[in-house]
């Protein structure tokens, strides 16, 4: 008989993620400052942005207008796949999932390695219950960024869904591996759920023989 695994009220998946701008190279992180830098120079920084940057710097605000600059980022060939991405996030949370769809995938066609769109397109068919898909496109997020820890998380569940439940063993510990012990905490009780559930099935099949 089939056993039924129970997740924790806290087991629920972690949401989408944005693309961030992405560091700069020209400074050595290691040298001090030696020099103050003057003031000013902020008043200006909104127009030395780049239109991905100020689609982002709008959207972490909540402006409705970065989706906007995102289109216009993309006519203008900055950072398209990222624009793509952060794109697909608002046409979700609009309730616009064929678009969203889209975003992800048409971000895809300009980098199939860009870990945020094969995370996000996951959860987009964990949303729609298409656990398959969803396995596939976190376990190629975690593929391209092995450090970035929710998508283990992510991937727990929709294994453990599939009844992979060794894998999600597996993709969980590696979640806890990543981050700070009192979030570690948090996935103990699916952790536990999991390991019971995995022997519960040994004994079954050992039981039917």
């Amino acid at each position: 008989m089939a056993q039924i695994l129970t997740f924790p009220a806290q087991a629920s998946k972690f949401g989408y993620k944005r693309v961030k701008k992405h560091a700069k190279s020209a400074e050595n992180p290691d040298q001090l400052p030696l020099f103050p830098q003057p003031a000013a120079q902020i008043l200006n920084f909104a127009t030395e942005l780049s239109r991905f940057e100020q689609a982002l710097m709008l959207d972490e605000r909540g402006d409705p207008k970065a989706a906007e600059l995102y289109a216009k980022a993309i006519e203008e060939h900055d950072c398209v796949a990222d624009a793509y991405c952060n794109l697909g996030i608002i046409e979700s949370q609009k309730g616009n999932t064929s678009k969203a769809f889209d975003c992800f995938t048409t971000s895809l066609k300009y980098n199939p390695r860009h870990s945020e769109a094969h995370y996000n397109l996951g959860n987009l068919y964990f949303d729609v219950n298409d656990f398959r898909l969803a396995q596939i496109h976190y376990e190629m997020a975690a593929e391209v960024d092995p450090s970035f820890a929710n998508v283990y998380f992510n991937l727990a569940l929709v294994q453990a869904i599939n009844n992979d439940l060794g894998a999600a063993i597996s993709a969980l510990t590696k979640y806890q591996g990543l981050v700070p012990e009192d979030e570690a905490r948090n996935a103990d009780e699916l952790l536990h759920n999991l390991r019971k559930s995995l022997a519960a099935a040994k004994n079954s099949r050992f039981g039917s023989t």
